[in-house]
């Protein structure tokens, strides 16, 4: 069977890369992918110069090149209804639908539909007015507060705001100036949770729910979670911090009634369903919904599964998750580290040699995904803001980052940089 794999970063890497090791699959095409994929020698894997935007095009290619399984990863062709066009012409496609997808699309949708759900969340406003939102910041007591754009914008439309003042500037980013385009038609102000955050993601096919380990990622460009948030800068699996009373309390409360909800809304869900939770002192609440594999979360995860990762996707495309056996795991955990392009998540300058893949590639147990890179004259440079994602097992998770780490010493471009302290949340 042949797979197209839809996008062109770290995430879209690992899944080509696991699809890669399935027997069932003689050719992976990724569109438009990476110098990773390009370079990849796990399975046969082939770049596609199709952007992954190009939902005609693509649909055009897995017509005339006989495409079995089309994986979408990222979020925005889920959004435009990749999907549904796909299922329209009469191929397979894993992602949930246009309608199913507005769940991460748009985040006044998802508050919603959680509250009609019983879902624990931060208590939240809407506003499609900015004055309305200042007088709305005005009028309560000066208290921290997170301030979200409702559409998508790159995992960055997110602003966590200390007191009114950050909040009334990052009101004017989102819905004023505009920083985050259409994205910011309409905000929400929520409270301010404290506590841990943890990513849950779960495969479903609408009926039959295979839960994930848990992951940790790590949205603040710098340690010690300092600084604006980013696309992510590392994640590791598991967390110890997602008990199984916690994961039990999670699929209960939380993952079924979502997807319960969603089918009464009569857009039932399948493929990926990743929440985004903080564990407080007060239990457990949703911060958001995405419907794909997290990036960073995805790389760890794929280094942990064993299973083959075709059968499931199949199954949940087919609507047949009851009829195969559950998800089998390394018990070992792994880590992921991202490296970044200088001035990253602000403007950065692409094109840099990237030197030390190789010897990075040699240390055992250590995959270097890529997810912001190009091709020059054969030889992989940077292309994006998260340019690599070095992950790594270990039999702790103290070894698996000690394993991540050298192998990020191993590789060099001008102005490379990442966050030290990833996973180290787990050993506090």
């Amino acid at each position: 069977m042949k797979v197209l794999v839809v996008g062109g970063g770290g995430r879209e890497h690992a899944l080509a890369w696991k699809i890669g090791q399935s027997s069932r699959v003689d050719r992976v095409f990724v569109a438009p992918g990476n110098a990773g994929t390009a370079l990849e020698e796990e399975g046969s894997v082939e770049n596609v110069d199709l952007a992954d935007s190009d939902i005609p095009a693509l649909l055009e290619f897995a017509k005339q090149n006989e495409i079995g399984l089309t994986v979408i990863g990222p979020e925005v062709p889920l959004a435009a209804g990749a999907v549904d066009a796909f299922s329209a012409a009469g191929l397979r496609a894993f992602g949930p639908s246009q309608q199913a997808a507005e769940l991460e699309a748009s985040k006044v949708f998802c508050k919603n539909l959680l509250r009609h759900a019983d879902v624990a969340q931060a208590e939240f406003h809407t506003f499609s007015d900015p004055a309305k939102a200042r007088l709305f910041l005005h009028d309560r007591e000066d208290v921290p507060v997170v301030v979200k754009a409702d559409g998508l914008a790159a995992g960055k439309g997110v602003i966590v705001c200390d007191n009114r003042e950050e909040a009334l500037t990052a009101v004017e980013r989102i819905a004023g100036s505009k920083e985050f385009g259409e994205a910011g038609c309409q905000l929400l102000i929520e409270e301010r949770l404290v506590g841990q955050e943890a990513s849950i993601l779960a495969i479903t096919d609408g009926r039959t729910i295979f839960t994930m380990p848990a992951a940790q990622d790590h949205k603040p460009a710098y340690d010690g979670d300092q600084g604006p948030n980013t696309g992510g800068m590392g994640a590791y699996s598991p967390t110890p911090l997602v008990t199984d009373d916690i994961m039990r309390t999670v699929e209960e409360r939380i993952l079924v009634p979502t997807i319960h909800q969603m089918k009464r809304s009569r857009r039932p869900f399948r493929g990926v369903l990743y929440a985004g939770l903080m564990i407080t002192k007060q239990g457990i609440k949703v911060l958001e919904y995405n419907v794909r594999f997290g990036d960073p979360e995805c790389q760890p995860l794929m280094m942990r599964l064993q299973s083959d990762l075709v059968e499931v996707l199949e199954a949940t495309v087919d609507g047949r998750l009851d009829e195969i056996e559950p998800m089998r795991w390394d018990p070992r955990p792994a880590v992921c580290v991202v490296m970044a392009s200088e001035g990253y998540p602000g403007s950065y300058t692409k094109g840099h040699p990237i030197r030390g893949l190789d010897a990075a590639a040699k240390l055992p147990d250590v995959k270097v995904f890529h997810a912001g890179t190009s091709l020059w004259d054969g030889l992989p440079v940077s292309h994006g803001g998260r340019v690599l994602g070095v992950t790594a097992l270990g039999d702790t998770i103290s070894q698996a980052k000690l394993q991540a780490y050298t192998a990020v010493k191993c590789i060099r471009w001008e102005g490379a940089w990442c966050r030290k302290d990833i996973s180290d949340k787990a050993l506090q």
